[in-house]
């Protein structure tokens, strides 16, 4: 008897806590709750506490207050040059009406579903009508504040507020980015082909023009050279000419020794002479003995 009791009581107890518990909820800072009432919202509630609910008849729907972020899945988006880019995008909002909210889309999940399919069909429209050229450049940031607009905008009757719309990645497709590689490789190499056919053309026409003025001044330093040893040899022959006139034996002595000197180098071939030539005078006689000249008087 006594342990049917004690069960009877531990039953009753069970349910009273179970009881007290669902009468009560805690609402924490970062937390606004919408009390409903079978369906029928009571009210919302924005400051942090304890509160009461009656059990079975009224829910405590939990919304957060800080802002919050929704990350896409990639998309594939035909741009407006007909080319496929992969892009990544996020979302910053925040529930700015949590009753409103309820009645348009119930849930939290509801929402997220809700605002990806109005993100998605918005970075479709928008970038469906520009070029890959303006995605790349400075207008992005304008294509970008655009999607966000349309965003807000038709967000405005859902209780939420978009605060901020990005692309995390907006990429060419692996085979895409591949295709366009080996065209720019392509067309890099051209014109590496046409530069360096250009550079060897201006060579070519550098080469000749330097070719040119180096002839000119070959044959202008040898038109020189040959007037100067002309205008050299005409004054070695007036000194040799008038030397003869001073004293024709130590001409005809000069004459000689350049001739042995030429004569019997031992480059030279050999020569047979007699001993009694004319040639080899010097060579056993010796230069003539001059007198002394009989000193000037004064």
């Amino acid at each position: 008897m006594m342990s049917h009791l004690r069960i009877a009581v531990a039953i009753v107890g069970a349910v009273a806590l179970w009881l007290a518990s669902d009468c009560f909820y805690v609402q924490n800072e970062s937390q606004e709750v919408l009390l409903v009432r079978q369906g029928l919202p009571l009210g919302v509630f924005t400051e942090p506490g304890l509160r009461f609910k009656i059990p079975f008849l009224d829910s405590a729907i939990f919304f957060e207050k800080r802002n919050l972020v929704l990350q896409s899945a990639t998309e594939q988006i035909i741009l407006g040059d007909q080319k496929r880019i992969e892009v990544d995008t996020y979302t910053v909002y925040r529930i700015s009406d949590p009753l409103q909210y309820y009645q348009t889309l119930r849930t939290m999940e509801e929402g997220r579903l809700q605002l990806a399919q109005l993100v998605s069909s918005s970075m479709r429209r928008e970038l469906g009508q520009v070029k890959l050229d303006a995605l790349l450049s400075d207008e992005r940031n304008q294509i970008i504040s655009d999607i966000r607009k349309q965003v807000s905008a038709s967000t405005r009757g859902l209780g939420m507020e978009v605060l901020d719309v990005g692309l995390h990645r907006a990429d060419l497709p692996a085979d895409t980015s591949q295709a366009i590689f080996d065209r720019m490789k392509s067309e890099r190499q051209r014109e590496a082909k046409e530069l360096r056919a250009q550079g060897y053309e201006w060579a070519q026409e550098i080469q000749a023009k330097a070719d040119g003025e180096r002839t000119v001044l070959l044959a202008d330093a040898m038109r020189k050279a040959r007037v100067t040893r002309g205008e050299g040899d005409a004054q070695a022959n007036d000194l040799f000419i008038t030397a003869f006139g001073d004293d024709p034996e130590f001409f005809a002595l000069y004459r000689t020794l350049q001739t042995y000197r030429q004569a019997l180098a031992a480059a030279t071939p050999t020569l047979l002479l007699s001993a009694d030539a004319n040639f080899l005078k010097y060579l056993f006689t010796g230069p003539p003995s001059v007198a002394p000249s009989a000193p000037k008087q004064p």
